[in-house]
């Protein structure tokens, strides 16, 4: 009977673990480039940018971006 409910306590984890927190958000797509060959990049990771930024391609080269706002424009 345990060895049931521990099996049944590490799927329910596994499963926890993988759900959406919510907070997961794509980088927008970007349509044109710079004709740079090597653009200066102002982050590498969504570590190097400020809480609630991400790391994103851009135009010309990485930066860090805020999350767009779901309101439309």
């Amino acid at each position: 009977m345990k060895t049931v409910a521990t099996l049944l306590l590490v799927g329910m984890l596994i499963l926890w673990t993988e759900l959406p927190t919510g907070s997961a958000w794509s980088c927008p797509p970007v349509h044109i480039t710079c004709a740079m060959l090597n653009p200066p990049n102002k982050c590498y990771s969504d570590l190097q940018c400020p809480r609630y930024k991400k790391c994103c391609q851009s135009f010309c080269g990485r930066k860090c971006l805020s999350r767009p706002s779901s309101l439309p424009v």
